[in-house]
């Protein structure tokens, strides 16, 4: 019986370990990209010169303004798809335990 209790105690520090794990790897990178864009002003002016396109500053910079906005509306708009996303997964926890029960009986 101890045996069950240590390797359940294991796989849940896991469980945990691993998630705790992909929220800090998620947040660590999108900071990276915020402070070392993959792309920037020199790269499009290339790209839009190897398209035909005469590069004006003000194309340049409505692309940059727009691909920064692009990056901070996901932010914005996903605080609430996170919570109710693993709220779902949780849901679906609850539910498939409630039905095993409910064939055990």
């Amino acid at each position: 019986m101890d045996t069950i209790w240590v390797v359940l105690i294991a796989l849940g520090a896991l469980i945990i370990g691993l998630a705790i794990g992909v929220f800090v790897a998620r947040k660590m990178m999108m900071s990276y990209l915020k402070k070392n864009p993959p792309i920037n002003e020199q790269m499009l002016r290339t790209m839009m010169m190897q398209m035909g396109q005469k590069p004006s500053q003000k194309k340049i910079n409505q692309m940059m303004r727009a691909m920064n906005q692009q990056m901070d509306e996901p932010k914005k708009k996903n605080k609430l798809k996170g919570w109710t996303s693993s709220l779902s997964f949780f849901n679906f926890c609850y539910f498939s335990l409630n039905f095993q029960a409910l064939q055990d009986n």
